[in-house]
């Protein structure tokens, strides 16, 4: 047994100041103590919204009447649709669907008005790009309480009766790419660039890092090769990983999950090999500016972070504020997200994944531009 006066208050309180004089020296692990608490805040409390409002809304009509006209005010007025004017033509509309670039047509079909005034029960259309259910589900819901209030307004005195017994008009819904509205068919894909973003980027960065706390890197760059060479020989080994970690979601998504793959499985591994590169060129970023492994770390999960709660994998990215959606479009797993779900889901062609595939080449060649700049500093 240790007796009371074994321990020193002034040994104590010296290792206390070292802690705090190692702590002000390290200022990367300091700031993330304080900066992630901080972006922790700012994401769930402003960022993450579950009810995404304001979706683009393309509306193909063939009747412009009183009625027609009401029922786009009071969608719009439901701040669950945005209506976007600039697509007009069915073709135009299915290929904006396609991309992504809306989330709804509203094809409203000819002599509508019409049939609605004889009684006939005519037909609305409204389809739906399903890949992210949630996405779309409260906006579904709330079509119906759209529909209701059109009747309530337009159909009124003589009328009336039009509405009195049954509904006199119907909104079918079709839900595409995703029928079912099943989850694992949205989560599954996008699950393949959340584990490649962490793990690729953490083992790169955290590598490289301990070759330099061992000295071995500075060995490697006083030889004659050159740091691009250094850099990208170092990161061949990670792309067979990360090509393998492709594989294994793609089989079990298709095999285990009966997620359904309708696309180009070249395309898949072509979008899948690019971004590979992108988180290698990331984590190589991220170790030249560590000055050590806790470091790397802590900056990974700091670049992370931000990935999988605003690239769009966990929330409806249409649900978040502007500002977010700002941030969202730097990051690479938005990308990612976009294209490995257009090609799974709905045999999105190049032409239409080029929108999606440009930024993350030029993102790639930054990070690597960077990393070489910086490498290049430990050879002074």
């Amino acid at each position: 047994m240790i007796p009371f006066n074994a321990f020193s208050f002034k040994r104590w309180w010296a290792i206390v100041l070292k802690e705090f004089l190692q702590l002000k020296r390290d200022r990367v692990t300091f700031a993330m103590m304080v900066v992630l608490p901080i972006i922790q805040l700012a994401l769930f409390g402003f960022a993450i919204n579950t009810d995404p409002k304001h979706l683009p809304t393309a509306v193909v009509s063939y009747d412009k009447s009183e009625f027609t006209r009401t029922l786009l005010s009071s969608m719009q007025t439901s701040e669950y649709f945005a209506i976007d004017t600039q697509i007009t033509t069915p073709q135009d509309a299915q290929e904006a669907l396609q991309k992504g670039e809306i989330q709804f047509i509203l094809t409203i079909p000819p002599g509508f008005t019409q049939k609605l005034l004889r009684g006939e029960k005519p037909s609305i259309l409204l389809e739906a790009d399903a890949t992210d259910p949630i996405t779309i589900s409260i906006a579904l819901l709330s079509i119906e309480g759209i529909a209701e209030q059109v009747v309530k307004k337009d159909l009124t005195g003589s009328l009336s009766g039009l509405w009195s017994q049954k509904k006199p008009f119907d909104i079918r819904v079709h839900r595409l790419y995703n029928p079912n509205g099943i989850n694992q068919y949205n989560i599954i894909p996008g699950l393949m660039g959340t584990v490649m973003t962490m793990t690729l980027t953490m083992m790169t960065a955290l590598a490289i890092t301990r070759e330099r706390e061992r000295g071995t890197m500075e060995n490697l760059l006083a030889t004659p090769a050159r740091p691009l060479e250094i850099m990208t020989g170092k990161i061949i080994p990670y792309v067979f990983i990360g090509l393998i970690q492709a594989s294994l979601i793609l089989f079990a998504s298709h095999f285990v999950f009966d997620v359904p793959f309708n696309g180009s499985i070249i395309l898949a591994y072509s979008v899948a090999l690019l971004f590979i590169a992108v988180n290698l060129t990331i984590g190589i970023t991220i170790s030249s500016l560590a000055q050590n492994m806790l470091q790397a770390l802590q900056l990974t999960i700091f670049y992370f972070l931000p990935s999988i709660l605003l690239s769009g994998f966990m929330f409806p990215f249409s649900g978040m504020p502007t500002w977010a959606q700002h941030i969202g479009e730097i990051l690479p797993l938005t990308y990612f997200n976009r294209l490995i779900r257009g090609i799974v889901l709905k045999n999105n062609d190049f032409a239409m994944l080029w929108p999606n595939i440009w930024p993350l080449i030029i993102i790639a060649l930054v990070m690597m531009t960077l990393a070489v700049k910086f490498y290049k500093k430990t050879l002074d």
